[in-house]
């Protein structure tokens, strides 16, 4: 077991503190009585910054007393009451000037370990719920698709085969999810990076949807920063798991990325929901962070979210990010 010097401090201050008390009792010279002061002021300071509380304050409260009473026994025969408080005053602000500074230096400490932990807890929930939105997405695909082939499978079992690769690149793809979220916890210890998913992979995302559609202008997508890109990605999961989850019977989704002023818009709009075998899923509780969390992930990336009801009769979903440059060609 290694011992810590911040150990020795508050032992050391309180046997500094009781020689020098006894010291200026027995009249020790002046001299090394200043000397004693010398080390009790740094003492007092190190020992309010690092020592514990309970041990600090003994030892503290120790070393206060022996810096502030040392004079008292070189005025107390021929001064005054008011003299000797004046002496003991005078040696207490050095004494109580050193304790402050190492209480102030341990309170920034303590403030900075507590803006770690604050942002190692915020990391952490960002990672959960990445994790859970993803994977929520792909899990429910897994549903859609199992229900389907179990209507299907006596009827047509070409159908119930196709259901089936479905819902094997579905679980591949959460696996892809939690691959991406132990890469990041890794990141986060110091280990290898990985990529965040953007709107590159938004052709597969939607490729995977039954009945998606996607309209995807390159031009405009290449006009994204980097963070808005990958929220912009978020945006199509969190509203395509919503459409499985809220109208599992919708003929069609359609996912557009474009051009939208001065800005890139990305958008999601389904088609209302039917009656079908999917209808099972809308028995499942609501999950994910909803509007309300993706709307702020949205503008901390520095764009916009509106969602509501489209001209349809659907539900439609759009966020618009500023472009950050033209292309160049």
């Amino acid at each position: 077991m290694t011992l810590r010097p911040s150990a020795l401090y508050a032992p050391a201050l309180a046997v500094a503190g009781l020689l020098s008390l006894t010291g200026s009792a027995a009249r020790v010279p002046e001299t090394w009585t200043l000397a004693g002061m010398a080390a009790l002021l740094p003492l007092l300071a190190l020992v309010a910054r690092w020592s514990p509380v309970r041990s600090g304050s003994l030892a503290g409260t120790l070393g206060v007393a022996a810096v502030t009473l040392w004079p008292v026994p070189l005025v107390w025969e021929d001064g005054s009451w008011l003299e000797i408080g004046g002496a003991a005053a005078f040696w207490a602000l050095p004494a109580f000037g050193a304790v402050a500074a190492g209480g102030y230096l341990r309170r920034q400490a303590g403030r900075v370990r507590q803006a770690v932990l604050d942002a190692r807890r915020d990391q952490q929930l960002e990672l959960a719920r990445d994790l859970h939105d993803f994977v929520a997405h792909d899990v429910s695909a897994i549903v859609v698709q199992a229900q389907a082939a179990r209507f299907v499978a006596a009827q047509d079992p070409g159908q119930a085969v196709r259901a089936l690769e479905r819902i094997e690149a579905s679980g591949l793809s959460a696996l892809a999810s939690m691959d991406r979220t132990v890469h990041a916890l890794r990141e986060a210890a110091g280990g290898p990076t990985a990529p965040v998913p953007g709107l590159a992979e938004l052709p597969e995302l939607v490729e995977r949807f039954e009945g998606g559609e996607l309209d995807a202008d390159p031009a405009a997508v290449g006009e994204l920063s980097r963070e808005a890109d990958a929220t912009a990605y978020r945006v199509a999961v969190e509203a395509l798991t919503n459409v499985r989850r809220h109208a599992p019977g919708a003929a069609a989704v359609r996912v557009a990325v474009r051009r939208a002023g001065a800005g890139i818009e990305i958008s999601v709009a389904d088609s209302g929901a039917r009656r079908g075998p999917g209808g099972l899923l809308g028995r499942r509780r609501r999950g994910g962070t909803g509007l309300a969390g993706l709307r702020a992930r949205v503008e901390a990336s520095g764009g916009t979210l509106r969602a509501g009801a489209g001209t349809d009769g659907g539900w439609r979903v759009s966020a618009v990010f500023p472009a950050v440059g033209r292309p160049t060609g």
